[in-house]
């Protein structure tokens, strides 16, 4: 198994924009062999002090895989070419974090 951690800077005033599209896109990932769990998340408000700054325009993507071939299917797959040509107008940058769990 392994997690991916997606953080989306998208351009001001464009995160509710960027999350529709993104949910559109969501039953058909889910639905990929592989895929155990995969959403949006943005950061919260809370007083803990060693949390970042929020971030008004960043998306968070929390993503599980069985398997780093699965994620390696997922990226190249049609339905997410169709998403990355909808959203790429508003998009700034876009990192991933792979993680093994120990």
């Amino acid at each position: 198994m392994i997690y991916v951690i997606a953080t989306i800077e998208v351009k001001a005033g464009k995160r509710e924009a960027f999350l529709a599209e993104f949910h559109k896109n969501m039953p058909n990932v889910h639905a990929e062999k592989g895929c155990l769990e995969y959403g949006p998340t943005v950061d919260a408000t809370t007083e803990i002090k060693a949390q970042i700054p929020r971030r008004e325009n960043v998306v968070t993507i929390v993503e599980k895989w069985e398997s780093l071939q699965a994620l390696n299917a997922h990226l190249v797959a049609p339905h997410m070419a169709v998403y990355r040509e909808r959203v790429k107008d508003i998009l700034v940058g876009v990192t991933l974090q792979i993680l093994d769990p120990k």
